[in-house]
């Protein structure tokens, strides 16, 4: 648990991870140029040819790596002072469990939430079985639940942000980066139902202003 409080060091120096499937450099290079041409609903759809879980996974570890590369930035101000429990505004609060090594619900800080959620996604990320990288090795049957679970915890991760930091984000000058890679998110999210909609109520009018434009865009795509 003492690695814990070492969490603010650990988090300056976070080395994006990278997911090593047959195909993944050039789908992480398509989602690039796609969102550098500023079209966020264009990168989310699955290219013609590319398995559903594999763009999931390399998906997963890009939103992974943005949101944690962006919480990096604000970990002098999230601390077990500052943020003793890991929540969303008064009304929310989360607490960590894994079912291995925290088996029932426990309250910590934001960063010691943040520190766990780490660990716990890099895990993951780093077993072959669940994010499997030789060509032709199939998925297994329950990888969508698995990146589910991701994406919501993910989701507390911008929640807490929102409601616990966004003025230093304003005064860091990130705001406009914060909202791009949070719309990338819910557009992801919503189109490939990974987050069930009692999950964003802390952020419900900030998604929907989100969804609206999503839904603007999905209904010009269909013609």
């Amino acid at each position: 648990m003492a690695s814990l409080f070492n969490f603010a060091r650990d988090a300056r120096t976070f080395r994006p991870k990278k997911y090593a499937g047959p195909n993944s450099a050039q789908l992480k290079q398509r989602i690039d140029a796609t969102l550098g041409n500023g079209d966020v609903y264009e990168a989310i759809l699955v290219p013609e040819g590319v398995e559903l879980n594999e763009w999931l996974a390399v998906n997963t570890t890009d939103f992974y790596n943005s949101t944690m590369l962006l919480y990096s930035t604000l970990v002098e101000f999230c601390t077990p002072e500052s943020c003793p429990c890991m929540s969303a505004g008064p009304k929310y609060e989360y607490r960590w469990a894994d079912g291995v090594k925290f088996k029932k619900p426990i309250e910590v800080s934001a960063p010691a939430y943040t520190a766990l959620l780490m660990e716990w996604i890099e895990q993951l990320l780093d077993n072959e079985r669940v994010f499997p990288v030789a060509a032709g090795e199939p998925f297994p049957a329950d990888f969508i639940d698995t990146v589910r679970k991701i994406f919501r915890r993910l989701f507390r991760v911008y929640a807490h942000i929102y409601h616990s930091h966004f003025n230093q984000v304003c005064e860091l000058g990130e705001e406009a980066h914060l909202n791009t890679l949070f719309k990338h998110f819910i557009f992801f999210s919503h189109y490939f139902k990974l987050i069930i909609p009692q999950e964003i109520a802390p952020l419900q009018e900030l998604v929907d202003k989100f969804l609206s434009q999503f839904n603007m865009r999905h209904k010009d795509a269909k013609g």
